[in-house]
């Protein structure tokens, strides 16, 4: 396209945001509380995704040996352990190491088993790590069959339930962001048409006097963009400053429970550019949508 007429068509979208005040207003702030919802639903879904990710991950099998194995024995059952397909890796913890991570794991109150130290009732153990935290189940049962074990500890029940709980929240997640763009993008789309709708003499004119589409529709499309760029700047104002906050007010908190938050840099620099791209797409969309049946003269 030649740059005077793409000039022309920058400078007509961007009077038309000023010309068309009150309606202008109305769309941008449609764009805005959209994506305010979007990026705080955004938000929680990747972090509770991320959140979710780290307890799968922490989910693990403990197959504690029997006492009576002979260290042969004990090697013979890592190499079994390790032939099963599920299973990324297998670390020996001795009975010292694991009393050891008691006492610590109990901080203050751990001391009380200092005592036990001489005669150590724990056995030594495998941790086995999955592949995949949902077959952590399935490891744990064809593990159980293998001679010289005596107890498979995984969490049963509870593991079960979690992997549940977690997968029914993203999907509720992701249904929510993905109900609430097109409901965006229907809201977004009327708002634009009823200002397009004011200027329909004006299409009319234009096609009557030899206007080709393109020519008619590159301003509106340029309009649309700015739109949604304009939108774009409150929500990511908003969030960038907001997630910070709760980033550094909350994530030391969570720590404690050994999960975390997604760190600010550069998950607010994805959302940023998310919601810039969102917020252009539906401007961008609402405008060529709106005039396509005005184009029918």
């Amino acid at each position: 396209m030649n740059p005077r007429i793409l000039a022309r068509h920058v400078r007509e979208g961007a009077k038309s945001l000023i010309r068309n005040g009150w309606m202008t207003f109305a769309s941008i702030s449609a764009v805005t509380v959209t994506l305010l919802l979007t990026g705080v639903f955004i938000i929680l879904l990747l972090n509770m995704n991320a959140i979710a990710s780290q307890i799968e991950d922490d989910v693990e099998v403990r197959v504690y040996i029997d006492r009576s194995a002979k260290q042969e024995q004990m090697d013979e059952l890592k190499k079994q352990i390790e032939t099963i397909a599920e299973v990324e890796s297998v670390t020996f913890v001795s009975k010292e190491e694991g009393l050891d991570n008691l006492i610590e794991s109990l901080g203050d109150d751990g001391e009380a088993f200092e005592s036990l130290r001489d005669e150590n009732p724990l056995p030594d153990m495998y941790v086995v790590k999955t592949k995949v935290p949902k077959d952590t189940v399935v490891v744990a049962k064809k593990v159980e069959a293998f001679d010289y074990v005596e107890e498979v500890r995984y969490g049963k029940g509870t593991v079960e339930k979690l992997f549940k709980v977690v997968e029914v929240a993203r999907n509720i997640g992701a249904i929510l962001i993905i109900g609430l763009v097109f409901t965006a993008l229907f809201l977004i789309a009327n708002t634009i048409k009823l200002t397009i709708l004011s200027r329909s003499k004006e299409i009319e004119i234009m096609k009557l006097v030899g206007a080709t589409n393109a020519f008619i529709r590159w301003p509106f499309f340029i309009e649309g963009l700015l739109l949604g760029l304009i939108g774009s700047i409150i929500p990511i104002t908003v969030l960038v400053i907001g997630y910070n906050f709760i980033y550094n007010e909350f994530n030391a908190k969570l720590k404690t429970l050994f999960v975390e938050l997604l760190p600010v840099s550069p998950f607010v620099y994805q959302l940023s550019a998310i919601l810039i791209f969102t917020g252009i797409f539906i401007g961008v969309w609402g405008s060529l949508t709106s005039i396509r049946k005005f184009l029918r003269v």
